[in-house]
């Protein structure tokens, strides 16, 4: 069943998912005001390793004392944003958080874009989408914006085609032409990479397929290119934030010539850097 965003994880395991990956601070307590602590929330790959590079070579120099707490899911790290535990997240893009706010009520808003995680089309059985054969299960995720941007990949390459006006929030309900009677199979995200001994494909988000030991360069059949894409993933403050000292800082660090650097080197096109210092 497809759902408006991923689900958040039992009540029970919300504090198990959120591991804080540097400094001592307690869960919770976010908001160090203007002059403390700068406690940031994202998913390990790549947004974790961009800010640990940021933390470790950057931050001090400029003046910006920075925590990471590192989570496993998309939902957690917006609901203690608005909850107040975090002063910032890094780890989504814009159709996605626009979609979180109109279906949480939520006023979170994006501050910059940082790099581009490239969706991509993985497989086991399969050398290319178009060899996928007639009647094939390909997974995709099952929340909104990421299920609409699956299906925008596997379009772009003809592999289906989408009614005229399909957006962002696309759903297989949009599709006008499926030639391979492709079925669609709706898994939470982070499920993706163990699928594909069971599936013909599955199109994976960037941060999933690294975590599996997947290289978006050298393993997908289909990865989505920089240009044009909405889907830069953007630091992200509850609104009346934007304008936090600690938070111009660490945007100026992640537009930074170093941080695009530190992208190109250690991804190899994997992750792309979408702006320049």
């Amino acid at each position: 069943m497809r759902k408006p965003v991923i689900p958040a994880a039992a009540a029970a395991l919300s504090l198990g998912l959120a591991l804080t990956a540097c400094g001592a601070q307690d869960e919770g307590s976010g908001g160090g005001g203007v002059d403390g602590t700068l406690v940031v929330g994202a998913t390990a790959v790549p947004a974790g390793e961009v800010l640990a590079y940021i933390k470790k070579d950057l931050a001090a120099k400029n003046g910006l004392d920075l925590e990471i707490q590192e989570f496993t899911d998309y939902v957690l790290p917006n609901t203690a944003l608005q909850e107040g535990s975090l002063d910032a997240n890094l780890y989504q893009n814009e159709p996605y958080l626009d979609d979180f706010n109109k279906s949480k009520g939520t006023d979170l808003v994006p501050v910059v874009d940082a790099y581009l995680p490239p969706m991509g089309v993985y497989s086991k059985k399969v050398q290319g989408v178009t060899e996928l054969p007639d009647g094939a299960t390909v997974a995709v995720p099952n929340d909104t914006t990421n299920e609409g941007r699956a299906l925008r990949l596997l379009a772009s390459e003809g592999v289906i085609t989408l009614k005229e006006g399909a957006g962002a929030t696309a759903s297989p309900a949009d599709i006008a032409k499926n030639p391979k009677n492709l079925e669609f199979k709706e898994l939470e995200p982070a499920q993706l990479p163990r699928s594909l001994d069971d599936v013909a494909a599955a199109v994976i988000n960037n941060n999933y397929a690294q975590d599996a030991g997947l290289s978006p360069a050298d393993d997908a059949i289909l990865l989505e290119s920089a240009k044009n894409n909405p889907y830069a993933n953007l630091l992200a403050v509850k609104k009346g934030n934007e304008d936090d000292p600690r938070i111009e800082k660490l945007a100026k660090l992640l537009t930074s010539a170093e941080v695009r650097k530190f992208i190109e080197d250690k991804y190899q096109g994997s992750v792309l850097p979408v702006t320049s210092g």
